[in-house]
């Protein structure tokens, strides 16, 4: 099977879309209020759930956007992979805080990491949230990736 274009029986030039686009393909230029809403919503739900639930939590609001919406829109299911791996850091650095708290001698470090991924965590959500609100793609610093 060929990719790209291709010459049918009239001459004529037609697309053949390649049958496993990347997951690092550009997303569409425009996106709707439904799949910006969305979104945002998958970035900032890590926020509130981060504060609800003492960071516990972070994961549940992309993971299920994400599984709502990963076949309906590319736009929504970046934005939710992307929290959603991104926050996996963010508790990979908490939970080594809290080992080096329970160290004793450690606990300069685990307040420097719990420090670190608090301000991450509300940089980088809320970067992604006003990149999302603007209807374009969001890549994180840094990620886990588990979801894409």
């Amino acid at each position: 099977m060929a990719f790209g274009r291709s010459a049918g029986h009239d001459g004529a030039m037609t697309e053949i879309p390649h049958p496993f686009p990347h997951r690092d393909a550009p997303l569409p230029t425009t996106t709707s209020a439904d799949e910006r809403t969305w979104a945002i919503v998958a970035h900032v739900s890590t926020l509130a759930a981060a504060v609800l639930s003492a960071g516990w939590l972070s994961i549940v609001g992309p993971l299920v956007i994400w599984a709502i919406h990963k076949d309906r829109s590319p736009f929504i299911r970046q934005a939710a992979a992307g929290a959603f791996n991104f926050n996996l850091v963010i508790w990979a650095m908490t939970l080594v805080g809290w080992v080096c708290f329970f160290t004793i001698i450690a606990i300069p470090v685990a307040l420097v990491l719990w420090a670190v991924a608090f301000v991450a965590g509300v940089w980088f959500h809320v970067r992604a949230a006003l990149a999302a609100n603007r209807g374009e793609g969001y890549r994180y610093p840094w990620g886990i990736t588990v979801l894409s």
